[in-house]
């Protein structure tokens, strides 16, 4: 699985090089390597999808990753279920897809518990995505007060200042 995913990492790094249909059907090559059911193999295709402008082919595929990643919890079958940084991945990329097809309060179901669930080194993406629903959502104060509550995180000074301000949006 190492290989196959060291492959996948690779074909992405050259996705510029692609022309979309081109990358689908890489993508689509590699994963038929895997076993049939592989929740990698459907996250990497969605992606594939969605970075190509199948956004609405890839929503499926990330479903279809996520569903199998908590079928196959403890079954034996984790060499192709989603580790939990992919599948923390895949909810960020199905929320996305979801607003930028118009299912905004979906979107922002998924994302806030996301940020609810977890904390790793995709916090900020996740508040991002967040941000992004809220604003199509038409709650901006909500939006710029999770952005700027996140940047205030990196700032060397004036954290507390800028936290402070953010909660009284």
């Amino acid at each position: 699985m190492d290989d196959w995913q060291a492959r996948a990492d690779a074909l992405w790094e050259r996705f510029d090089e692609f022309e979309p249909e081109a990358f689908v059907e890489a993508m689509r090559r590699l994963v038929a390597e895997l076993p049939e059911g592989s929740a990698v193999g459907a996250f990497e295709l969605a992606g594939a999808y969605d970075s190509t402008g199948g956004t609405d082919r890839a929503v499926p595929l990330y479903r279809e990753a996520l569903s199998r990643t908590t079928d196959v919890a403890g079954s034996g079958e984790r060499a192709t279920a989603l580790d939990a940084s992919q599948r923390r991945q895949a909810t960020i990329q199905l929320a996305s897809s979801l607003r930028a097809l118009g299912h905004v309060d979906e979107s922002i179901e998924l994302l806030t518990a996301e940020r609810a669930a977890t904390s790793d080194e995709l916090d900020d993406a996740v508040t991002g995505f967040l941000a992004l629903a809220l604003v199509h959502a038409g709650r901006e104060r909500e939006a710029a007060a999770l952005t700027l509550t996140a940047l205030a995180a990196h700032l060397p000074r004036y954290r507390r200042s800028l936290t402070a301000y953010a909660a009284e949006l």
